[in-house]
């Protein structure tokens, strides 16, 4: 039997039913997502015992965590990595159990390459899922005891990085239930959510890329160059009536 403790983690969590079901939800999506994205390096950062990075090409792949079974410990808001050096970063809900979610993105600006790509995942606070995190009285109990972000307030965060949203969705519309059996008797809220309740998902996946501005090419003044140039000279060409009348002449007799 598991002790309160145990069920608290985050690994214990998405073991039970409710957290596998999100767990199912999510790993679909980013498969779908880092399946197309090229590169030499990637990252996962946060819940190192599951792999958001399977459908991945990308050779070299490390996740990362404070603790677990990841290949690099390290904390978020200030990774052990060189700048511009990673090709794809997976986040999934890190943000929300940050005390500086925007150092974090700070961060992931910094270590990504020009063009580089992120996939994040967040609980969405305007969703049943939000709802149920308000009744919560266990503290520390995993994942209602997260700062659940609005996605406004993530849009504007990403802006102020440069980092621009290229495709994202809502997820897991099935309420928080804690039982196996009704989780399968309201799937059918998952299939119907992004057609009735778009924004109510208890989950959102964000894509971003990193764009950095381009020099200004300048262009020379042709036009300028070319008059300058001694060796370009107009040659006119000879008209009709600029030639004398005996030779006007000649040509019309032949």
């Amino acid at each position: 039997m598991s002790t309160l403790t145990d069920v608290q983690s985050p690994a214990a969590w998405l073991a039970t039913p409710l957290g596998r079901y999100l767990l199912d939800c999510e790993l679909k999506y980013v498969d779908e997502a880092v399946a197309d994205v090229f590169g030499y390096n990637a990252l996962q950062l946060g819940l190192p015992e599951h792999d958001f990075l399977r459908a991945s090409r990308i050779p070299l792949k490390c996740r990362v965590a404070r603790d677990g079974p990841a290949g690099l410990h390290a904390r978020f808001r200030d990774l052990p990595i060189a700048s511009n050096s990673i090709d794809l970063l997976v986040l999934p809900h890190v943000l929300e159990f940050s005390v500086n979610p925007h150092q974090i993105l700070r961060e992931v600006q910094r270590v990504l390459m020009p063009e580089g790509q992120a996939v994040i995942a967040c609980f969405n606070p305007w969703s049943l899922w939000g709802v149920r995190r308000m009744f919560n009285r266990t503290p520390d109990a995993y994942p209602w005891d997260a700062q659940f972000i609005t996605l406004p307030r993530l849009k504007d965060w990403l802006a102020l990085l440069e980092l621009e949203i290229t495709a994202g969705r809502m997820g897991c519309y099935v309420p928080p239930f804690a039982q196996d059996k009704w989780i399968q008797r309201f799937h059918f809220m998952e299939a119907a959510g992004d057609r009735w309740w778009p924004i109510a998902g208890g989950v959102y996946f964000l894509h971003v890329v990193k764009h950095v501005r381009g020099m200004r090419v300048i262009m020379p003044k042709w036009r300028e160059e070319a008059v300058r140039r001694p060796n370009l000279s107009v040659v006119p060409k000879t008209q009709d009536n600029d030639r004398p009348a005996a030779a006007r002449n000649t040509v019309e007799m032949q």
